[in-house]
């Protein structure tokens, strides 16, 4: 029997008299990046909660000249961007590194938007270097971090957001024997790398930042206190970071044992096949793929779930 419908029988069990409770779920993402979940939510009467769970702990401004170096160097014929945030912060390093008169130029700081950049700015030498390439998003929400910063897109995968996709996008390309750069996290798994090589792609990987649990926890505590009760109905994980982040961070309140078990009697949906097997490796088996991975895709996987 499935967990909404389990849900439902007892409600009815309980007599037409007594009052629906209020489906509560969260998702593993601050509330600026949780807003489109937390409006879905909202429309479907669902209380949710955003849970901030990662940090990012950038490599420093030589990210930068890193990025550029490479780019000359290596003469890449592709970017493949796996994320917004790393978008945002090469572009933003970019930024402050001319606003504070960085190592290769004292230019004027570049406006908001890429088209106000100064000719010659670190920014401006970026934002060409990066459109020179064909430009690869992983998914829309990439794809406009990097129009916001004047560069175009190219190639996006028609559905799957993920590294699959990106490596799906890849072989219908005729890439063989060309050169792709990835700047992305330092926490990331070889599979895309390894996936291309094996398509016959000579892969240049930046890592831009690392991750770590998220070190402000304030905002959790309306969650703890109904995860411990038994009030919380799903859970959604939008990446394997996220679900380490979590579980370090809800250790504190539980030992791995109990934790494990709360989950077991919880919905939770994975966002992707990557967050789903790291949920395994924490003993939570039970986790459903989102089929399209998307946050939009994942809440409608939660909402099934908990037949809401």
């Amino acid at each position: 029997m499935e967990r909404g419908q389990m849900s439902q029988d007892v409600q009815a069990e309980a007599g037409s008299s007594a009052p629906a409770r209020q489906r509560t779920v969260a998702i593993t993402r601050a509330p600026d990046d949780a807003a489109e979940f937390l409006e879905m939510a909202r429309g479907r009467g669902i209380r949710a909660h955003a849970l901030p769970t990662i940090q990012l702990v950038s490599r420093g401004d030589k990210i930068v000249n890193e990025f550029l170096d490479a780019a000359r160097a290596e003469s890449p014929d592709y970017a493949v961007f796996m994320s917004s945030k790393a978008v945002r912060l090469l572009f933003d390093t970019a930024r402050k590194l001319d606003k504070g008169g960085g190592p290769q130029t004292g230019e004027a700081e570049a406006a908001d938007g890429g088209s106000a950049a100064q000719p010659g700015s670190t920014y401006e030498r970026l934002r060409l270097a990066v459109a020179n390439m064909t430009v690869v998003a992983v998914g829309p929400k990439t794809r406009s971090a990097l129009e916001s910063e004047g560069v175009r897109v190219n190639e996006m995968p028609p559905k799957t957001y993920s590294s699959v996709g990106v490596g799906e996008l890849f072989t219908g390309l005729n890439a063989v024997g060309r050169k792709a750069i990835i700047p992305r996290s330092g926490a990331s798994t070889p599979f895309l790398r390894e996936l291309l090589e094996k398509i016959g792609l000579d892969v240049v990987e930046l890592h831009l930042y690392d991750v770590c649990a998220f070190s402000d926890t304030a905002a959790w505590n309306g969650f703890r206190a109904e995860f411990a009760g038994g009030r919380v109905d799903g859970i959604v994980f939008t990446s394997a970071s996220s679900v380490r982040g979590f579980v370090e961070i809800m250790s504190k309140d539980f030992g791995a044992d109990a934790l494990t078990e709360r989950l077991s009697r919880t919905a939770v949906v994975a966002i992707g096949p990557f967050t789903a097997d790291e949920l395994k490796k924490k003993g939570v088996t039970h986790n459903v793929i989102s089929e399209v991975h998307t946050v939009r895709g994942a809440f409608e996987t939660m909402a099934r779930e908990i037949g809401a």
